[in-house]
């Protein structure tokens, strides 16, 4: 790791505020930069960037297209990536692919609901266990049905190469504190069927997470809270 790269490190912390600066950190080959848009929804947009080949992947078009783009850079985007169908996490779509030519990645069960609101075709609708490419890095999906019925979430993990952490981007379905607000008893169900088969029952404590709003943290800190999400319900 570079001089500059353990200084990235140790300035990452994941509290970003719209209008603030952004933070960065490399995660093996990826260079992981996290921002906010939207002084009223804050939410948290993630490019990453494969340190080998140099492509770029945008997690969540939020808003502010003007903003990402200049993160972008000359660099370009061969993908972005929506979470989920929520009119807030793609605000900034149609401008941004208009921009770079992107591809378009959505979980199945929201492609259609992603095309309507923002007019952008769907170029590549994902299953859980699909992946998605990062240059010669691979993200790998994850369905967490329940704040939407598409919602994804996306898994790196570098073996070779990583900080011994997987570092996990989850949309609206898990914060810290508890799973995305769903909309009845069913959903809520499903979402932490999801989240305790295919997130923590899978993955370790040292797990970083990173939340389509607020701040990140790791399954560690949040593991004890799952049986208390349980009983509070939805």
């Amino acid at each position: 790791m570079s001089e500059q790269q353990t200084g990235e490190q140790d300035a990452y912390a994941g509290d970003v505020a719209p209008g603030g600066p952004a933070q960065t950190r490399t995660a093996g080959c990826l260079r992981v930069t996290k921002v906010a848009v939207d002084p009223e929804m804050s939410n948290n947009c993630y490019l990453l960037r494969c340190e080998d080949t140099g492509d770029q992947v945008l997690i969540d078009a939020a808003a502010e297209p003007e903003r990402l783009l200049e993160l972008i850079g000359d660099g370009g985007l061969t993908t972005v990536v929506t979470t989920h169908q929520h009119w807030d996490h793609h605000r900034g779509l149609s401008a941004v692919v208009e921009a770079t030519g992107a591809e378009v990645v959505v979980g199945t069960p929201d492609a259609d609901a992603v095309t309507e609101q923002t007019g952008v075709t769907v170029t590549r609708s994902v299953e859980h266990g699909d992946t998605v490419a990062v240059g010669s890095c691979t993200l790998d999906v994850i369905a967490l049905a329940g704040h939407t019925p598409g919602s994804v979430a996306l898994l790196f993990e570098d073996a070779e190469r990583g900080d011994g952490r997987a570092h996990l981007f989850t949309g609206d379905s898990l914060f810290p504190g508890g799973p995305g607000k769903t909309a009845g008893p069913a959903e809520f169900t499903s979402l932490m069927d999801d989240l305790e088969a295919r997130v923590f029952d899978r993955l370790p404590d040292g797990t970083w997470f990173y939340p389509g709003h607020g701040d990140d943290s790791t399954l560690g800190d949040q593991r004890p809270q799952l049986g208390e999400w349980r009983a509070r319900g939805w």
